[in-house]
């Protein structure tokens, strides 16, 4: 088997979630959110974060939502194609307060800059810059 990408990853959140997720995701961070209309009508249990084209975060609201208790672990990864300092800008604009920033942690592509952010439900979220070939 040779795994070439990941399509989804699952990630709970609390019952009434939507709005939060909305406000942190979409409008903060400025990806969108798909099949709201149809989690709404009742037509299927999730709805998604849209990372990439051909990567998403399905976000599953359930009255058995417990937020995450780890700092470190209980977190997803992302590269984005600014640096560090542009996504600071851009979160500061957004209202994001940065809980973390590291120089170059390591990752899947490498080591690069990160900063380190809290959605709503508790979950970590890393925004991590491209790795550079210095």
């Amino acid at each position: 088997m040779n795994v070439r990408t990941i399509d989804h990853v699952n990630l709970r959140i609390p019952a009434d979630g939507l709005a939060d997720a909305r406000a942190f995701y979409a409008d903060g961070l400025g990806l969108s959110l798909e099949g709201v209309d149809r989690f709404e009508a009742g037509e299927k249990p999730f709805f998604d974060v849209r990372l990439a084209p051909e990567h998403v975060i399905h976000l599953w609201p359930t009255d058995d939502f417990d937020p995450p208790t780890a700092t470190n672990y209980d977190h997803v990864a992302l590269v984005v194609e600014e640096d560090v300092e542009t996504v600071r800008t851009e979160l500061g604009d957004a209202g994001i307060d940065v809980e973390q920033e590291l120089d170059s942690p390591l990752g899947a592509t490498g080591e690069a800059g990160a900063v380190y952010v809290r959605d709503p439900f508790g979950y970590r979220v890393e925004l991590k810059e491209p790795v550079t070939d210095e």
